[in-house]
């Protein structure tokens, strides 16, 4: 059985910094295998692409609204994905999700396999 978890979602205010894990487990589950994506959805909204990384880390992608100020990176000897979240606005307020993909485009969400319970991360204007 897969599980992603993700953890260090909560309350920030605005210009600040969170940082979010996402720990995988499972039996045969190596997440070095796997492109892993962030993804996020606010209420009332469609669930949005916001970063991801390829299997050995070397490619990371961003949405255009987070490019800059988020930074996506993995330690897979760790099983974990890192999302570095600075200077957050409180357009960012959002359940954020990873997911793991074996195979497609990082960006699209059909393509992803795994998928995590989400964290909370609010920003307060």
């Amino acid at each position: 059985q897969v599980q992603l978890v993700e953890s260090g979602g909560g309350l920030v205010q605005a210009g600040g910094s969170l940082s979010l894990s996402c720990a995988a487990s499972g039996r045969t589950f190596t997440i070095g295998t796997y492109t892993v994506g962030w993804f996020r959805q606010a209420p009332g909204q469609e669930r949005e692409f916001v970063a991801a990384i390829s299997r050995n880390g070397l490619n990371s992608y961003y949405a255009d609204s987070v490019k800059g100020r988020f930074t996506i990176s993995r330690d897979n000897a760790k099983n974990t994905v890192y999302l570095q979240m600075n200077s957050l606005k409180p357009e960012d307020t959002a359940v954020y999700y990873c997911a793991a993909a074996e195979f497609g485009s990082t960006t699209n969400s059909r393509t992803y396999d795994y998928w995590g319970q989400g964290t909370q991360v609010t920003v307060s204007s």
